[in-house]
């Protein structure tokens, strides 16, 4: 059952021991603050030298790279949207994001990934609602798939992790 292969924990992605995280990340791919910046802090300067080979990436797809001094083989960028009330498409293009996180996981052979919480940093997407779309797209997903062994949501914020552990429930 897709329940089973779905976790949440409070903690650091960078630190995550699973074939891919999925980062954060703003349009240019070349690191930011919050999670982007600490991926790309200790994943080191390969990061930033293969994402300059990307050409960018735009809001709501996903681009992969290796994972250089992660855990991790590899990380998934994905840009989320910055919210502006709700009515500019940003649950569709915040859904997008997991969607296409998972697409380019399962293209990648990817089993095992963790997600941070997209978009809602300093891009200001209502945590709640960030929530129920991310566990919707990630079930779904996983109820079509079979590939992806384990999704775990990790949650930097004590609020974030609550809020996940409810919707898992």
């Amino acid at each position: 059952m897709e329940i089973d292969r779905i976790s949440v924990l409070q903690g650091d992605i960078t630190k995550q021991k699973v074939d891919a995280i999925v980062n954060a990340a703003n349009s240019s791919l070349l690191g930011g603050g919050g999670v982007d910046g600490a991926i790309h802090r200790a994943a080191g300067r390969g990061l930033l030298d293969e994402c300059r080979t990307l050409g960018g990436c735009s809001t709501g797809d996903a681009k992969i790279t290796k994972g250089y001094r992660l855990p991790a083989k590899h990380v998934i960028h994905t840009v989320g949207p910055v919210w502006g009330g709700g009515m500019r498409g940003e649950d569709d293009s915040l859904a997008s994001c997991y969607r296409r996180s998972l697409e380019v996981a399962v293209e990648n052979g990817v089993k095992t990934i963790a997600f941070p919480c997209v978009s809602t940093g300093v891009y200001g997407f209502p945590q709640e609602r960030a929530a129920e779309i991310a566990v919707r797209e990630v079930r779904e997903f996983l109820g079509k798939n079979q590939s992806i062994e384990k999704v775990v949501f990790v949650c930097f914020l004590g609020r974030d992790f609550q809020l996940y552990s409810e919707l898992l429930k």
